[in-house]
């Protein structure tokens, strides 16, 4: 397993590669469209637009949108003292800057980390979460996610989350612009409705190559790394072994948690959800299976 000096390394280099990968993508998809229907070189320059665009509010933003799309709000240091209380303690072992604090209203037990830094990161915990887990395997959970921030995984995780968004609302735009319906008479209206059919299979194609990107982008190790790092912050490898059994043994999911971001949160958020949700979160299983992460935690006893 990697050492948290080399993961930090590898995400800094995986963030400027899924950037640059990303400009590249939308940039050619938008030109090859702009090329298939004709259109004049001003869409090549809207691409790189929107591209450049994308990346920027990712890479700056991407925490704020994550936790807007997560419907998370600032956590009360009354209503929630454990929360802040595990959080200064674990920033003061990790060494950072204590992160901000979110809680997003609903019974299912999850937590993800946002951020691009240490300076600028946030952990977001369910109220499910806080008020289920006893004060040590909430000090594991929230130890795993300062573990995500530690090693910036988080900066990693926001951009992919955000740029995978931005592909989705470019894809949509372009199918519902005017750009595919023919102008003029009955034969460039059929040509375009044909196009504009063909378009859609081809994104219906590029969705799961989109899917493997994430998995390709984000390693399922990270999460081993992270519980890791719990363990090295609180010295209670049973406190996470036990938070993880908790969380596992719910049957209730995220009903508001989006595809795109499933992979921030520190279990699947569709367990026990719709048989749709289920079957899309697969695409996205960038999780090991609790179980694995079970075992190497005993490992440490």
């Amino acid at each position: 397993m990697l050492n948290v000096y080399e993961q930090v390394d590898r995400n800094r280099h995986r963030s400027a590669i899924v950037i640059a990968g990303f400009i590249i993508f939308v940039s050619t998809f938008i030109w090859a469209l702009g090329k298939l229907l004709g259109s004049n070189s001003d869409l090549i320059i809207l691409a790189l637009l929107v591209s450049i665009a994308s990346a920027l509010i990712g890479y700056y933003k991407g925490d704020a949108l994550v936790l807007a799309a997560s419907h998370a709000k600032p956590a009360s240091k009354n209503e929630f003292p454990n929360f802040f209380r595990a959080a200064q303690n674990l920033a003061i072992v990790a060494q950072i800057p204590l992160p901000r604090l979110y809680v997003i209203d609903t019974p299912a037990m999850n937590a993800f980390a946002t951020g691009r830094d240490p300076r600028h990161a946030a952990i977001c915990a369910t109220r499910g979460l806080l008020e289920n887990l006893n004060q040590s395997e909430l000090e594991a959970v929230i130890g795993h996610e300062t573990g995500h921030v530690v090693d910036y995984d988080i900066r990693l995780m926001t951009i992919v989350a955000i740029l995978v968004g931005s592909i989705v609302l470019v894809s949509n735009w372009i199918l519902r612009s005017g750009l595919f319906w023919g102008r003029g008479d009955n034969d460039d209206r059929g040509a375009g409705a044909l196009i504009s059919i063909a378009l859609s299979l081809l994104l219906l194609i590029v969705a799961p190559l989109v899917a493997t990107l994430i998995k390709l982008a984000i390693s399922r190790r990270r999460e081993f790394l992270a519980d890791a790092m719990s363990v090295k912050f609180t010295r209670q490898p049973k406190a996470m072994i036990n938070a993880l059994r908790k969380i596992s043994h719910q049957t209730i999911g995220m009903k508001n948690a989006s595809p795109a971001l499933a992979h921030l949160y520190i279990v699947n958020p569709f367990k026990g959800g719709s048989s749709f949700n289920r079957r899309l979160n697969g695409l996205f299983s960038t999780h090991p299976p609790i179980g694995k992460r079970i075992n190497a935690l005993e490992k440490m006893l």
